[in-house]
């Protein structure tokens, strides 16, 4: 039970031992520790100082990225402008041109035709002229006789000498 109980003497060594431990870690282990704990505490407060850092730069790229797609959809949807104003002149310079080609085929076709008209007249004119005299012809040989017809080639070679 004495050891439940103690003493005056126990008491007194255990503060004398507790006194020295307490001296000795306080002269060699104290500051030590301290110096860990300080080096610690510093390190932690550069990684967070570190990670707050990184995360200013996160945001500041995020910003930067979000600037940089912005610049690039207006390029891409300034580009789709231009390539479709493009198409369009492409589209209406191929239209104007076909017209042109078209009328100028409708107008070849128009002076054909009337170079075909005109040369179907003439054919024409030259045929009837030709049917005429031939008509003429045989009408006059059905009329006149052998005399009839001397009688008019005289006169006829009369009326030429006195023109």
């Amino acid at each position: 039970m004495e050891l439940v109980s103690p003493n005056a003497g126990t008491i007194f060594w255990m503060l004398l031992f507790f006194s020295i431990i307490l001296w000795l870690l306080a002269k060699f282990a104290w500051k030590p520790i301290l110096n860990t704990l300080k080096n610690r505490e510093k390190t932690i407060d550069e990684a967070l100082q570190s990670a707050e850092r990184a995360k200013e730069e996160m945001v500041k790229l995020k910003a930067d990225n979000e600037l940089i797609l912005s610049e690039a959809r207006q390029e891409r949807d300034k580009m789709m402008k231009e390539a479709r104003a493009i198409k369009e002149k492409i589209i209406l310079d191929a239209q104007e041109m076909a017209q042109q080609e078209a009328n100028k085929i409708v107008e070849s076709a128009k002076q054909s035709i009337e170079n075909e008209k005109k040369g179907a007249i003439n054919e024409i004119k030259s045929q009837m002229a030709l049917l005429s005299v031939s008509i003429a012809e045989k009408i006059l040989l059905e009329r006149l006789n052998d005399n009839k017809q001397a009688d008019l080639i005289d006169k006829l070679l009369k009326d030429i000498k006195l023109s």
